[in-house]
């Protein structure tokens, strides 16, 4: 049975739980509290936090979007899903809500980085429209996995009645 998650923009407090699933994910190559902690607070980025409704202070999936005021790109930094909450639709979820954010900010093109040898990922990211646009040789460390780089064009926001697109598609009078 698949859970909904809550998500809400991460705050400053939520640092040390973020970094508790950040060094569980990504063992050799985690970032620093400090940055972590820059990037959360940082007026260009936007952190979200998920959590189950009946347990808000245990998080179990984190993502944030770089989207500085007046560019047209955006990157996702970091996404993390705890291993029992992998695979019921929260990355997807979290991805899609930044994607929101952008959209909002006015960016066009979102960028992001996956590891090459995280083909869950990239199958994640090419079923959410992420084009590979090249490679970052040695880019992960100490590990030296290269890394794809990955874009998507951000669509602008559409509204259609539905009765209107039934008539014009023909399904209705």
């Amino acid at each position: 049975m698949t859970e909904a998650w809550q998500f809400r923009r991460a705050a400053e407090s939520d640092v040390p739980s973020i970094m508790v699933l950040e060094r569980a994910t990504f063992a050799t190559d985690a970032w620093s509290e400090r940055s972590m902690r820059h990037e959360v607070t940082s007026e260009h980025c936007y952190y979200l936090v998920a959590f189950r409704a009946d347990s808000p202070d245990d998080i179990e999936g984190y993502a944030g979007l770089l989207a500085p005021a007046g560019s047209t790109d955006g990157d996702i930094q970091t996404i993390a899903v705890a291993p029992g909450a992998r695979r019921q639709g929260l990355g997807r979820a979290l991805i899609l809500t930044l994607i929101g954010e952008a959209r909002r900010r006015g960016i066009t093109a979102v960028f992001l980085e996956v590891r090459a040898d995280n083909p869950g990922a990239q199958t994640l990211y090419r079923g959410l429209g992420f084009e590979e646009i090249g490679v970052r040789p040695h880019y992960y460390q100490p590990d030296d996995v290269d890394a794809i780089v990955m874009r998507v064009e951000v669509a602008e926001a559409r509204t259609e009645w539905a009765a209107n697109r039934a008539i014009v598609e023909g399904g209705g009078q």
